[in-house]
C-alpha cells in the first residue's frame, strides 16, 4: 500500500508540474498577443485555459484519492495539503495569462501597450516563462534550494513592474488614460503571476523541511 501511495503521489507531482509549464506557455503566448496585436492569438490562449481547468479537476481528484487511499503522516502529509495549494496556484497562473490576452483581444486592432512599456511587458513575459519553467523542475526535484530560488526571478519582476508605475507617472507620458489603465492592469497580472510561482517554490520548501518560510525569507541571495 505504501509502495502504490507514492507511486500515485509521484504521478500528482508529475501532473502539477506540467499544469507550471502550461500556465508558462500560455503566459508566452498571451504576451506574444499583446505585443503584436495578435487576436488570433490571444483568443488561442483564452480557449487554451479549459485545458488548464481540467487539468486542475484531474490533479484535485488524484490528491483526494490519495488521502482515501492511505492515512498519511508527517513528509507525505504535507505533501499531499501543499499540493491542494499548488493546485490553485498554478490554475491561477494561468487564468493571469488569460487576462493578458482579453486585454490585447479587447484593444485589437489596436496595441494594448505603446514604447517603452512594450520593452517592459517583452521582459515581463520573458520572465513569467522563466519563472514557470522553474516552478516546474521545482516540483519535479523536489530541491528547497531550487524552491527558495524562485524569490530572486520574482525580485526582478517587482523592478519591472516598479519601472512601468515610474514610466505611467512621468510627465513625459503620452498615451492617455486608458492606455494607463491597461498598463496598470496588465502589470499587476505580471506581478500577481510571479507572486504564484513564489509559492510553489514555498511549498516545495515545506515539502522537504517541514517548515513554510516566511515570504521574504526564501531568497538565497
Amino acid at each position: 500500500m505504501r509502495t502504490v501511495f507514492h507511486e500515485k503521489l509521484d504521478e500528482l507531482t508529475v501532473q502539477l508540474g506540467q499544469m507550471c509549464g502550461q500556465a508558462g506557455l500560455a503566459m508566452k503566448n498571451a504576451t506574444y498577443a499583446l505585443i503584436e496585436a495578435d487576436l488570433s492569438a490571444a483568443e488561442q490562449v483564452i480557449s487554451d485555459h479549459d485545458r488548464m481547468v481540467t487539468m486542475r479537476a484531474s490533479a484535485e481528484q488524484a490528491t483526494f484519492a490519495l488521502l482515501a487511499l492511505q492515512q498519511p503522516v508527517a513528509g507525505d502529509l504535507r505533501a499531499v495539503f501543499s499540493a491542494i495549494q499548488i493546485i490553485a496556484d498554478t490554475e491561477r497562473m494561468g487564468a493571469l495569462a488569460v487576462h493578458v490576452a482579453k486585454i490585447a483581444r479587447l484593444r485589437y486592432p489596436d496595441h494594448a501597450v505603446h514604447g517603452e512599456v512594450s520593452d517592459c511587458f517583452i521582459e515581463m513575459g520573458r520572465l513569467a516563462v522563466g519563472l514557470g519553467e522553474s516552478a516546474q523542475q521545482v516540483l519535479l526535484t523536489g530541491d528547497p534550494a531550487e524552491g527558495a530560488h524562485l524569490r530572486d526571478q520574482d525580485s526582478a519582476m517587482d523592478d519591472l513592474y516598479r519601472r512601468l508605475f515610474s514610466l505611467l507617472i512621468s510627465p513625459l507620458w503620452q498615451h492617455g488614460i486608458l492606455a494607463a489603465v491597461d498598463t496598470a492592469l496588465l502589470g499587476r497580472f505580471y506581478e500577481r503571476f510571479a507572486d504564484h510561482a513564489v509559492e510553489v517554490g514555498r511549498r516545495v520548501v515545506f515539502i522537504a523541511t517541514g517548515v513554510l518560510p516566511d515570504e521574504d525569507d526564501i531568497a538565497t541571495d
